[in-house]
């Protein structure tokens, strides 16, 4: 299992990024994908998690209404649009498999003025 995430940079208040993660390694589309984010001395936290078709989604009550998770399983790449962002955003995000417990290397994602 590989995950290989990007998109991450510096944006001020209010902008948006999108982060991808491209996949290998397994059959992309059986399995549900998640995104998690880690900001300095704080724990991992769940972001967002998007089912194999991708007409499932589910957010924490914390990150419903920013984000929006998706995927492409033609092309093994599940995404994460990130809008209205706000410095609280600031954190390396990553990339998961739930059932595999696998991660990515992470992309870091700082909002900034």
């Amino acid at each position: 299992v590989q995950l290989v995430e990007s998109g991450g940079g510096l944006v001020q208040p209010g902008g948006s990024l999108r982060l991808s993660c491209a996949a290998s390694g397994f059959t992309f589309s059986s399995y549900r994908m998640s995104w998690y984010r880690q900001a300095p001395g704080k724990q991992r936290e769940l972001v967002a998690t998007i089912y194999t078709t991708g007409s499932t989604t589910d957010y924490p009550d914390s990150m419903k209404g920013r984000f929006t998770i998706s995927r492409d399983n033609v092309k093994s790449t599940t995404y994460l649009q990130m809008n209205n962002l706000k410095p609280e955003d600031t954190a390396v995000y990553y990339c998961n498999v739930p059932r595999f417990g696998s991660w990515g290397q992470g992309t870091q994602v700082t909002v900034s003025s």
